[in-house]
C-alpha cells in the first residue's frame, strides 16, 4: 500500500486548499440561495412626482388634478418655465402638466393637446400620457353621450378606481424550483472540479517526478498494483468527497430534503458529474508539465466550464451562441439535468427519458476524458 499512503499523504499536505474550496463551495451557495428565487408575490402601480399648473380652475380641471393626485405624488410649482425646467433637471419632478384655461372647449370639445414636459425618452413620461390620455377620451366619450362637465368629473372617480389596481399573485401549490437545495446542488460542479483538479493533479504530477518513477519501478510492487493504488486513492478521496457533501446537505435542509421525490435523481446526476470531474482531472494532471501549469490549466477550465455550463449564470439567460457551445461541456448537461429536477415535482416518462438523456451523456464524456488520458500517456511514453 505503499503508492495508497503516497496519495494520502499528499492530500493531507494540501487540506487547507481542500478546506478553502469547501468554504468558498458554502459561501457561494448560501449567498445565492438568498439572493435567487425570492419571487414577487403582488405588484402596485409605481407613484411618480408631477407638477401640474392650472389655469383653469374648472370642475374638470380639479377632476383630472385629484385623478392624477390618486395615482401620483403632486409637487407644488409654478408656471414659470426656467423652475419646470430646474425642477426636471434635478428630478424633484418626473412630469409637468399644464392645464389651459379653457380647458373643456379646448380639449374636451376640441382637439388641442395638453402642455406636457417631461425628460425625455423615458418609461415614466409614456407612462402618465397614458393615464392623461385615458382620463381625455373617458371624458370625451361622456361628452359625446351628452354628459355636463360636472357629470363628468364625477365619472372621472370612477376611472381612477379602475386605474389604481394592486395585483397579488397566489400559487397554492409550492414549485420545488424555490427548493434552498436546488441552489446546492447548481454550485457543485464548481467545487468538485475545482477540487480535484488542483488536489488530483498535483498527486498525478508529483508522481511524474522522474527519480520517484525510478524508484517505484525497482521497488517490488508491481506497475499494475502501483496504478490500482492510485485508482483507489483517487475514486475514495472523490466518494468521501461526495458522500460529505451529501451529507452536510442533508443535515442542512433536512427533511425536506432526503424526503424529496427527486432525491434519488439528485444523487445520481451529483455522482455523475464527481466521475466527470474525476476523469477530467486525470486529464489535467495529465497534461499540465508543473504544478504552475495545472494552476492555469485548472483555473481555466473550472471556471471556463461553470460561466459556460450554467453554473454561475443560468441557462434560461444564455444567448444561442453561447448555449451551442455550451453542448459541448458536460457541466451543460448536469445543469439541464439539474433544472429538470428543479421545475418537475414529479417526474413523467418524458422528463425521465430527458434527465437519463443527460445523464449518459455525462458519461460519455467521463469514457472520452479517459480515453484521452490513455492516448496522452502513451504518447509520453513512446516520446521518451
Amino acid at each position: 500500500m505503499t503508492v495508497f499512503k503516497g496519495h494520502m499523504k499528499i492530500i493531507g499536505q494540501n487540506k487547507m486548499l481542500i478546506l478553502l474550496y469547501v468554504a468558498i463551495f458554502f459561501g457561494c451557495t448560501i449567498l445565492f440561495q438568498s439572493t435567487a428565487g425570492k419571487t414577487e408575490t403582488s405588484y402596485q402601480a409605481e407613484k411618480l412626482n408631477i407638477g401640474i399648473v392650472d389655469e383653469d380652475g374648472g370642475s374638470l380641471a380639479e377632476s383630472l388634478t385629484e385623478y392624477l393626485g390618486n395615482l401620483h405624488h403632486l409637487i407644488p410649482i409654478e408656471n414659470d418655465v426656467s423652475e419646470i425646467q430646474e425642477k426636471l433637471y434635478y428630478r424633484e419632478v418626473d412630469y409637468v402638466v399644464r392645464i389651459p384655461k379653457n380647458f373643456y372647449k379646448k380639449c374636451i370639445e376640441g382637439d388641442e393637446k395638453l402642455s406636457v414636459t417631461k425628460i425625455p425618452d423615458t418609461y415614466s413620461g409614456s407612462y402618465v400620457d397614458q393615464q392623461i390620455n385615458s382620463f381625455l377620451n373617458n371624458a370625451r366619450t361622456c361628452q359625446a353621450a351628452g354628459f355636463t362637465e360636472k357629470e363628468m368629473a364625477e365619472s372621472a372617480s370612477a376611472l381612477e378606481k379602475t386605474q389604481s389596481v394592486k395585483v397579488t399573485f397566489s400559487n397554492d401549490e409550492k414549485s420545488i424550483e424555490d427548493a434552498p437545495y436546488v441552489y446546492y446542488f447548481r454550485y457543485m460542479p464548481y467545487l468538485f472540479l475545482a477540487l480535484f483538479g488542483f488536489v488530483m493533479g498535483n498527486i498525478l504530477i508529483v508522481f511524474q517526478n522522474p527519480n520517484l518513477k525510478k524508484r517505484m519501478a525497482a521497488s517490488p510492487v508491481s506497475g499494475r498494483r502501483q496504478s490500482l493504488e492510485g485508482i483507489l486513492c483517487m475514486s475514495l478521496e472523490g466518494l468521501t468527497l461526495w458522500i460529505f457533501v451529501i451529507v452536510i446537505g442533508i443535515l442542512f435542509y433536512g427533511r425536506d430534503f432526503y424526503t424529496s421525490e427527486n432525491f434519488v435523481y439528485y444523487l445520481l446526476n451529483s455522482v455523475s458529474m464527481l466521475f466527470v470531474d474525476i476523469a477530467l482531472a486525470y486529464l489535467m494532471g495529465t497534461i499540465a508539465p508543473n504544478r504552475d501549469a495545472l494552476t492555469g490549466i485548472a483555473n481555466i477550465i473550472s471556471l471556463g466550464m461553470c460561466f459556460l455550463g450554467g453554473v454561475f449564470v443560468p441557462l434560461e439567460f444564455m444567448g444561442s451562441h453561447v448555449k451551442a457551445v455550451s453542448h459541448f461541456l458536460p457541466i451543460y448537461w448536469y445543469e439541464k439535468a439539474n433544472d429538470l429536477l428543479a421545475n418537475f415535482a414529479h417526474m413523467t416518462v418524458s422528463i425521465r427519458e430527458q434527465f437519463f438523456k443527460a445523464v449518459i451523456i455525462q458519461l460519455v464524456f467521463v469514457g472520452a476524458f479517459i480515453c484521452l488520458t490513455l492516448v496522452i500517456e502513451k504518447y509520453k511514453r513512446v516520446e521518451k
